[in-house]
């Protein structure tokens, strides 16, 4: 099993989130300008309040690539194809550049874990081609946010399986926690 892979199939977002697929694209998410994000580490809700910068990979600016940013541990429907919760989709983002050049379609959510751990997962798809991707019906309604699922996105929109995909862990600051 790939060095890539290994993290994402041991923390559950292959298998829960995505089907198994061969990372091809380099993807870099960093938060407040210096906390880049690593596959299963902790990053305080305080540092993801605001938007990331998120770097896209691949060989030709003239690919395009889908975002989605997901928590597929938010409490919602007990149906688990329906749990996932949804946080930011941008689409149509040139290779070789980052999200600011792509078109926002759900616009960023930041992160607040209520209860346990929550893993926040980014999965970036290549597109077949420009602005061929259609945002979820009334996706900034809050139940189309809480009854989100990737695998089914993607498949409505002809993305196949993801290029590349990243994921952090975060839980509610506790007072304590907080100094």
């Amino acid at each position: 099993m790939s060095r890539l892979i290994e993290p994402l199939s041991v923390g559950r977002v292959i298998g829960e989130v995505v089907d198994s697929f061969i990372p091809c694209v380099k993807l870099i998410v960093t938060y407040n300008s210096n906390k880049q994000v690593s596959n299963g580490h902790e990053l305080m809700p305080a540092v993801i309040m605001a938007k990331p910068r998120v770097e896209i990979g691949g060989e030709d600016m003239r690919a395009a690539y889908t975002l989605v940013m997901i928590d597929p541990d938010a409490p919602g429907p007990s149906d688990p194809y329906l749990r996932e919760h949804l946080h930011w989709i941008v689409t149509d983002i040139p290779g070789t550049t980052d999200v600011s050049f792509g078109r926002e379609i759900v616009s960023y959510e930041s992160p607040k874990p209520v209860i346990g751990i929550h893993r926040y997962v980014f999965v970036l798809f290549k597109q077949r081609a420009r602005q061929s991707v259609r945002p979820p019906a009334a996706a900034a309604t809050p139940t189309i946010r809480d009854c989100f699922n990737t695998r089914s996105f993607a498949q409505q929109n002809g993305l196949g399986l993801p290029v590349a995909a990243l994921y952090f862990n975060a839980q509610r600051e506790t007072a304590c926690r907080k100094r």
